[in-house]
């Protein structure tokens, strides 16, 4: 996995979340910044946020970044359930009316703003989205670390969530910066270009109708372009929730080597392995609960989820799709995952054939007792009707008896 991909496991210990770059704190949405803040911000937005070309491109590094988080801390979300309790604390869903639900819950969060360290000075840093897939996961753009935690662990895990797993709670970071000067958007390490310029295809809507063009019509082209943005961003968030589960199976693999991996060196040194039956079908099943998350009740496996089967082409949300388990190394990952699974396979195979084996000798020493009683009763029965025999007044002493006098007197 690429090392520019900053990625944690959490086991219940929140101090290991990943620190943001300054602290936070929530603000109303008509916060206004300073105006040597604001000058700032404009000179940023003209500077040109990738430098060099080629493999030697590059984030300019005094470009203030944002961060894109994912979380994975369910095995499956109910959306259904999830939009009703978001809405319950007044999240409004699908706010762009996108129509990717269920395949995808969109909330945004109120706008919050981050203080410089050195000035004290206080920037908004406008709403943040939302992103929750049924896979069990949480993709979360431009929001706290305090509020992102409270929907995961608080708000989703109680209801929403299916086989829940916060002990396990898995978390992906990357870190975003809005181009306004690119259409297209792109990923450079761990930084998404995110393109907010308007399509050329809207742009020359506008040009041709600018003379006539209303404030409603301009905020309805705003209004597209808004939408475009908050597709290539569900994109995105596809891809990385996908790492992020991704990521679950690897450490659960990782703990089913943990408990096996005295197997080979006890086989390795000719002993016995002394493993009770439960001990290898729960070891079986766990294995196949892996593989089966893996290759058959989700989609990590698939080239492009179905929610972009029917998006507009000339977005190009499957490129996006696309660099994200490349900069990621999905791919790589999904093989080693699956070949490590196949060794899995043959310690669980090894095991199954010791639970065989061990069945097989118990029934086998139950046949050789079994076989040992008959013939002790037998025997016991042969020697008893010899003994009776040889008396004097046994049934068969008497009839021979009877049998010499009959002959005698005939």
């Amino acid at each position: 996995q690429d090392d520019s991909n900053k990625k944690t496991s959490h086991d219940g210990d929140k101090s290991k979340t990943p620190k943001r770059k300054a602290a936070r704190s929530q603000a109303s949405s008509n916060s206004l910044p300073s105006l040597v803040r604001r000058v700032a911000v404009e000179a940023q937005r003209s500077r040109k946020v990738i430098k060099g070309s080629g493999r030697r491109a590059h984030v300019d590094p005094e470009i203030q970044t944002r961060d894109v988080t994912a979380y994975c801390a369910a095995e499956t979300y109910n959306l259904h359930v999830a939009k009703h309790v978001l809405q319950q604390e007044g999240y409004e869903p699908d706010p762009f009316r996108t129509e990717l639900f269920p395949q995808v819950l969109h909330v945004q969060t109120p706008n919050f703003v981050v203080r410089d360290e050195m000035t004290g000075e206080d920037t908004p840093q406008g709403a943040g989205d939302v992103f929750i897939f049924p896979s069990g996961s949480v993709v979360t753009w431009n929001v706290t670390e305090k509020l992102a935690h409270h929907l995961v662990e608080r708000t989703l895990a109680p209801k929403a969530a299916e086989e829940g797993h916060l002990d396990r709670l898995e978390v992906e970071d990357l870190a975003y910066v809005e181009d306004p000067t690119r259409e297209v958007s792109k990923i450079i390490g761990d930084t998404i270009i995110l393109g907010t310029k308007a399509s050329s295809e809207h742009q020359q809507h506008h040009n041709a109708s600018q003379s006539e063009l209303d404030s409603n019509e301009e905020a309805q082209q705003q209004r597209r372009t808004e939408i475009d943005n908050i597709l290539a961003k569900i994109a995105f968030s596809s891809a990385l929730a996908r790492s992020t589960k991704l990521a679950v199976l690897e450490n659960m693999l990782s703990s089913y080597f943990q408990t096996t991996r005295s197997i080979p060196l006890t086989l390795s040194q000719g002993s016995k392995l002394r493993f009770s039956r439960e001990f290898i079908l729960r070891k079986t099943g766990e294995l196949l609960h892996i593989r089966a998350q893996l290759n058959l009740y989700s989609e990590l496996t698939d080239s492009l989820p179905d929610l972009f089967w029917d998006s507009p082409h000339e977005l190009g949300l499957e490129n996006y799709y696309e660099q994200v388990g490349r900069a990621l190394d999905v791919g790589v990952r999904i093989k080693t995952l699956n070949e490590r699974m196949n060794y899995a396979s043959e310690i669980a195979a090894v095991l199954r054939e010791r639970l065989s084996e061990k069945h097989s000798n118990m029934l086998e020493i139950w046949i050789i007792v079994l076989i040992v009683m008959e013939v002790l009763l037998e025997g016991y029965r042969f020697s008893h009707e010899w003994v009776e025999g040889k008396k004097p007044d046994s049934t068969e002493a008497l009839q021979r008896e009877w049998l010499k006098r009959e002959l005698g007197s005939s």
